[in-house]
């Protein structure tokens, strides 16, 4: 790599960072008062355990030569402890092992969402370990490595086997983890009081505005250095985060007959979710299209998931797991053959071979993802339950799990 290339990642890696931060405050004013601050504490730890057991063996377990050539798992033992990162190879080895931690560790974040208020502390710990283990680090095998025949370099089945197209994750990070919080939400069971309002939209906003800067680092640093491509997908995630503002306000104006501040800041992220698969093989009109479809099919999802009562508290599932599936979507239909992957969609006369592999890419994100994140909660559950008292509920898991309150009531 340049030095412009690695002062470009470096930056990005810096931007990601903010993720944490920004996730922890936008979930955390999206909920009541008193379980803001355990929101944060599952958000921010999960950077702490991902970075731990990724160094110790989960990388080996993602870009690792795949085991047995199937193209299912790398091996764990390829990169133990990171023992290959003593000398500079020229490719950024230490800079990119630094920056796929943080997927990792974002990725599991976003599924305290279907956990939020209602789940141990300790419970959430081992569940992050199994995660990653378990979900995370396969599905990144399968979507992030790519076979090299030249060196025999054996990637995972879905970029090498299939052909799937996802520009930066759109289904190991946003899919995965929408059906991850799914299925959580489910083996918990619903909180008790449903009816709580978010207690500060303007921490969710000033958070949304942390994760705007840090996706432009997420979806920038994809692009592997300081070139065209770095700044083509910064201009496609820049517009779709602007139009998702607009679908998601404009199906709030049609239902309830007003826009909201939550629904803008929520249709931001919904067009970067859309986004993020889609990034370099759509044209800046299409773009402009895949935000607002993919803010649109989010609120949409929301109301479906409010009617039939589950409590995916703070809807993961709809804005990364539904804008995720339209993102990628639409570069079946409408990518642009003169976009950096050039890719041209089926609308486009493109390969009508795109549409089967990617239902089939996205049916096995969910259904593994979903199915593999039940079991986990459930055997977890089984051994020791992992939702909290119902006295600690109602006392907010703030007080109860870690004697803190985000707000002095007592001095109100």
């Amino acid at each position: 790599m340049s030095p412009a290339d690695i002062a470009w990642i470096l930056a990005c890696f810096a931007l990601v960072t903010f993720f944490f931060p920004g996730i922890s405050l936008f979930y955390g004013g999206m909920l009541d008062g008193k379980n803001v601050l355990n929101m944060m504490m599952m958000v921010m730890s999960t950077l702490a355990v991902t970075t731990v057991i990724y160094i110790v063996y989960v990388h080996g377990l993602v870009v690792g030569d795949s085991v047995g050539g199937l193209g299912l798992i790398g091996n764990p033992l390829e990169y133990l402890g990171y023992g290959g990162f003593f000398e500079d190879d020229g490719e950024g080895g230490p800079l990119w092992g630094a920056f796929y931690i943080l997927f990792a560790a974002v990725s599991v974040a976003l599924v305290a969402s279907g956990a939020a208020g209602r789940m141990r502390f300790g419970s959430w710990l081992v569940f992050s370990v199994l995660w990653v283990t378990l979900v995370y680090a396969p599905m990144a095998h399968w979507v992030f490595t790519e076979t090299d025949e030249e060196s025999g370099y054996i990637g995972g089945w879905m970029r090498s086997q299939l052909g799937l197209h996802d520009f930066a994750g759109g289904t190991a990070v946003h899919m995965n983890a929408g059906a991850a919080g799914l299925a959580i939400a489910l083996v918990l069971g619903a909180r008790k009081n449903t009816e709580t309002r978010p207690h500060n939209l303007p921490m969710t906003v000033i958070a949304g505005g942390m994760i705007l800067a840090g996706w432009m680092g997420f979806n920038g640093g994809t692009a592997g250095g300081a070139n065209f491509l770095a700044q083509y997908v910064i201009l496609t995630s820049a517009i779709a985060a602007a139009t998702g503002m607009l679908g998601f306000m404009l199906v709030e104006k049609i239902r309830d007959g007003h826009p909201t501040l939550l629904g803008l800041v929520t249709g931001m992220v919904s067009g970067l979710v859309g986004i993020t698969p889609s990034a370099d093989a759509v044209s800046p009109l299409g773009a402009l299209f895949v935000g607002f479809l993919s803010a649109m099919a989010a609120a949409w999802a929301i109301m479906w998931k409010r009617k039939h009562r589950i409590d995916d508290s703070l809807d993961v599932f709809a804005v990364h797991g539904i804008a995720g599936i339209v993102g990628a979507m639409f570069v079946v239909f409408f990518g642009s053959a003169s976009a950096p992957a050039q890719t041209a969609g089926v609308f486009l006369g493109g390969d009508p071979g795109l549409i089967w592999r990617e239902i089939v890419a996205i049916t096995v994100t969910l259904v593994y993802s979903f199915t593999v994140t039940y079991a986990i909660a459930w055997v977890m559950n089984r051994i020791r339950p992992i939702r909290v008292s119902e006295d600690d509920e109602t006392a907010g898991l703030d007080r109860a799990l870690h004697a803190e309150t985000a707000y002095a009531r007592d001095t109100l």
